[in-house]
């Protein structure tokens, strides 16, 4: 039977980043602040964390502008993840779990890319969990919008504008360098919405897809078990949670709704499973958008799940 231990208390960094600098519509940039009117702080407190919310990053509006060369408002997204990467790098360093309240989805190259270089520097094997209904995988070339939050994943994998390259790969002044991950790092799970030739760079990357029909043939539970496959004590995991993941009919408060996404349990179930790896070091929460939501009841959700990221169960028996 498991024994049952007390783990050291967490040390967890929440980080605001209120802006919709990368996303097709506006209103994520609220999403930080609706998190906390839903009572994350508190919530994460009565979970046994030592929760310090480090308030909003600072960054430029967004101008609305139309793209330039496949990319709109490109300065304002580096400057915007510079942030988050300095902040989030700061977290690390001082040995807290940071939480990046978003914000829509191009954050994540500076947040990822922090704890990429984080774990190179610790010699740490790193796992991205990315829980999104769309790849994130476009590029200027293929984009149908020029909008960011939808290429994380791919200049993550180096494949992006030279100044998103090197934020995210850390190299510093260096005219080239590593991507920040490589494909084999990183598991998109509910993808259910890709754009035409995103799909072919996708399969071109080898990216792991566990997408909607996958789960609905194997389920959540076979699908988190294949995708955690080699976790282990050697591993910092990192959840990359873009709210849309969720059923609009459960979650409508986001900006790129999809339907067809997983239930209430079957997220449940996800992060239950996170929670029980023992090794999550770092969290995204993404594309909550507070003004298509209804009395905040997707923030509140997002409060409710997120708890089961650190102990929050319905396990009711002792597994053996």
């Amino acid at each position: 039977m498991r024994t049952l231990t007390h783990s050291p208390a967490i040390h967890l960094r929440l980080i605001g980043a209120p802006t919709d600098i990368g996303a097709s519509m506006r209103g994520a940039s609220l999403g930080p602040e609706a998190l906390r009117v839903a009572g994350l702080p508190e919530a994460l407190t009565r979970q046994g964390l030592h929760v310090h919310d480090a308030g909003n990053l600072q960054g430029p509006p967004n101008p609305c502008l139309a793209p330039v060369d496949g990319y709109r408002h490109l300065p304002e997204v580096l400057i915007w993840n510079a942030a988050v990467f300095d902040a989030v790098s700061d977290a690390l360093q001082a040995g807290d779990l940071p939480m990046l309240l978003g914000g829509d989805h191009c954050l994540a190259i500076g947040s990822i890319g922090a704890v990429a270089a984080h774990c190179r520097a610790r010699q740490k094997k790193l796992r991205v969990i990315w829980l999104d209904a769309h790849a994130d995988a476009n590029t200027s070339s293929i984009t149908p919008s020029g909008n960011i939050h939808g290429m994380p994943v791919a200049v993550l994998c180096g494949h992006g504008p030279q100044s998103l390259l090197r934020l995210a790969g850390g190299w510093g002044e260096a005219d080239s360098g590593a991507p920040a991950l490589t494909p084999d790092q990183i598991r998109l799970i509910g993808v259910r919405s890709v754009d035409p030739l995103e799909r072919h760079f996708v399969h071109a990357e080898g990216l792991e897809v566990f997408d909607m029909r996958h789960l609905d043939e194997h389920g959540m539970l076979a699908a988190m078990r294949q995708a955690l496959t080699g976790v282990d004590e050697h591993t910092h995991l990192h959840l990359s949670f873009d709210v849309d993941f969720l059923d609009p009919d459960i979650a409508p408060g986001v900006g790129t709704a999809v339907r067809g996404g997983p239930s209430y349990r079957e997220a449940q179930l996800c992060m239950e499973m996170l929670a029980d790896t023992g090794r999550l070091g770092s969290v995204d929460v993404m594309e909550l958008n507070p003004a298509r939501d209804s009395q905040n009841r997707t923030a509140e959700l997002v409060v409710d799940l997120v708890e089961s990221l650190f102990g929050k169960s319905t396990l009711m028996r002792l597994r053996p």
